[in-house]
């Protein structure tokens, strides 16, 4: 395209707007050698890589590359830096793990992925936690933070039970129930006299202590410390419902579901190891 004086150049004849003519002058020769250049660079791709789909397949190459021989290449080379930290991974207890600083370090870079893969799902991203699912990057527990403690839970899963008292306690002692545990959480406990005699009437003491700083051996909740279970934007309904339906009741339908799986049959010794070693470093852990 061009709007140069007729004559000057051969042209199409195609002219717009009384002197825009479209010109029929050759390329320029930097533009023709590396058009030239590219038409040879595809049939040499074509014989060096796979590319040309046929009726049983596609064309091999001479090379014979894949992206599978490809992946697999970069997967051993991984492996093999991998190898030593694996090797003496093996038999090793959690507590021999973070006494060795290198073997700690890689242990909780290798369990990111483990982590993200098993459980970010209900404990979110880093142990941020999930709606309905504990935080394990803080230092609240209802089964222990320590090592042994968490490579228990992972291993055998966990699976406490709140009975429900829906059934049991008429609409104002759960109201004052609930006022307690509230009152509780603020450190106020002597504030709901009443809800005092009923918490220990009930048998709640039984479970999360006379003073309400839960126990480990039974997964109950510390009711003292202002960290909930099962979060919501009407915290007082949410302790009610609890309270009302318990936690895994089976004969309660509306009974809250909390349920830790085991994965004792679903992830190696080692990699329980790396899960451990990684939820213990998280922050929280005992």
């Amino acid at each position: 395209m061009s709007d140069d004086k007729k004559g000057q150049v051969t042209d199409t004849g195609h002219v717009w707007d009384g002197n825009l003519r479209e010109l029929a002058n050759d390329p320029p020769r930097w533009w023709m050698i590396s058009f030239y250049a590219s038409l040879i660079w595809v049939a040499v791709y074509f014989i060096l890589y796979p590319s040309i789909p046929t009726l049983h397949g596609y064309t091999k190459g001479i090379l014979g590359w894949t992206q599978i021989k490809e992946y697999k290449k970069e997967l051993q080379e991984i492996e093999e830096i991998r190898a030593p930290y694996e090797n003496k991974l093996k038999g090793m207890t959690p507590a021999a793990v973070l006494a060795d600083r290198e073997l700690t370090s890689y242990t909780i870079n290798a369990a990111k992925v483990l982590f993200g893969d098993r459980c970010a799902a209900c404990h979110g991203a880093g142990g941020a936690g999930n709606p309905g699912f504990p935080v394990l990057a803080d230092d609240d527990w209802l089964y222990g933070g320590t090592l042994d403690d968490i490579q228990e839970s992972i291993t055998n899963g966990r699976q406490g039970m709140m009975p429900s008292f829906g059934s049991q306690l008429s609409a104002q002692e759960i109201d004052t129930l609930t006022d307690f545990v509230l009152a509780l959480s603020q450190g106020k406990g002597d504030s709901v006299p009443a809800g005092k005699a009923l918490f220990d009437e009930a048998g709640c003491s039984g479970c999360h202590g006379p003073d309400g700083k839960g126990m480990h051996m039974m997964g109950s909740a510390n009711l003292t410390d202002g960290i909930w279970r099962f979060v919501a934007k009407d915290q007082r309904e949410s302790v009610k419902y609890t309270i009302t339906h318990g936690v895994n009741d089976g004969s309660d339908p509306k009974t809250r579901q909390a349920i830790m799986p085991s994965f004792k049959d679903k992830l190696a010794p080692t990699d329980i190891t790396k899960l451990t070693v990684y939820v213990h470093e998280l922050g929280g852990g005992q």
